[in-house]
């Protein structure tokens, strides 16, 4: 008899994307037609993401990956685009190892096809296309916790 204990799924593939897909997806030109009269070159473009993994049943979760994205020329807004892209995957990883591959693995797997669709809806909404340089993941899940861990000390604090 072996004293190893068993891994949930071992015999099975660790990380399984079991489809992509748009959630949702929305793109305006707010003051449109005036503004194209202003471009003169690519806007300035802050972009906020959000990565969420929600459990769908075991082992088998949903990851969001959003995109909030603001076009600005001169101060006036050009466009707006949001981007609510998912992934289903099934995760067969010791439990301690789940939530950093939903935050970050799957991510940064998502990524490039996300990429690729703000990139087309820009350029099709009469925009250069918007080229988003790659996202650190990790660093961004780092965060994350340290947030968390600073906002569970504050709260013990206060409790004491």
């Amino acid at each position: 008899m072996s004293d190893e204990t068993a891994t949930p799924g071992a015999d099975q593939a660790p990380l399984i994307i079991n489809g992509q897909y748009i959630k949702d997806l929305s793109f305006e030109v707010p003051n449109a037609p005036r503004i194209f009269a202003e471009l003169d070159g690519q806007p300035e473009v802050p972009i906020n993401v959000d990565v969420t993994a929600t459990p769908v049943g075991e082992r088998f979760f949903e990851v969001s990956l959003k995109f909030r994205i603001e076009g600005r020329i001169k101060g006036k807004v050009a466009f707006i685009a949001e981007l609510d892209y998912c992934a289903v995957a099934t995760v067969n990883l010791p439990d301690e190892h789940i939530h950093p591959v939903l935050l970050i693995e799957v991510p940064r797997l998502m990524f490039p096809f996300a990429r690729n669709i703000l990139a087309d809806l820009t350029r099709d909404g009469g925009f250069l296309p918007l080229m988003i340089q790659p996202l650190d993941f990790a660093a961004m899940y780092r965060n994350r916790v340290q947030a968390a861990q600073s906002q569970a000390a504050a709260e013990n604090a206060a409790a004491n």
